[in-house]
């Protein structure tokens, strides 16, 4: 599966969690009516995955996401044939202007890691 599968499978089982109310039916008997709770849209339940750890923890997915360094994006553009012009280690000192940032944004590298752990499986990828 990849990360949008794992996604829409839990935000699946989220949307179809129900509840369970007791009311009184006649005065002494109790009925069990099924009530529909929390709806999030797609895009709040991710968001609400990534910075609520109780609520991550009980639909299984954990999402976490963090900034690619210089260092790592240029190693994502070489990985893809791309030139870095100069050298990293250069760069990571004096780059006051931002301008392998920017080259790096030019050539569409990623700017972040997102890990996702669903059932045991770790997916890892850049956005």
């Amino acid at each position: 599966m990849n990360k949008e599968q794992i996604i829409d499978e839990v935000y699946k089982n989220y949307l179809n969690e129900w509840t369970f109310e007791k009311y009184p039916n006649d005065g002494s008997v109790y009925s069990v009516e099924p009530i529909k709770v929390k709806e999030h849209s797609k895009e709040q339940f991710v968001y609400r995955c990534k910075i609520d750890t109780e609520f991550s923890n009980k639909w299984g997915l954990k999402i976490e996401e963090r900034e690619l360094s210089l260092e790592e994006r240029s190693i994502i553009a070489k990985s893809n044939h791309y030139e870095v012009s100069q050298n990293i280690k250069m760069f990571v000192r004096v780059d006051e202007d931002h301008s392998l940032h920017k080259h790096l944004d030019d050539i569409n590298i990623p700017t972040k890691l997102i890990t996702l752990t669903y059932k045991n499986e770790t997916i890892e990828s850049y956005e």
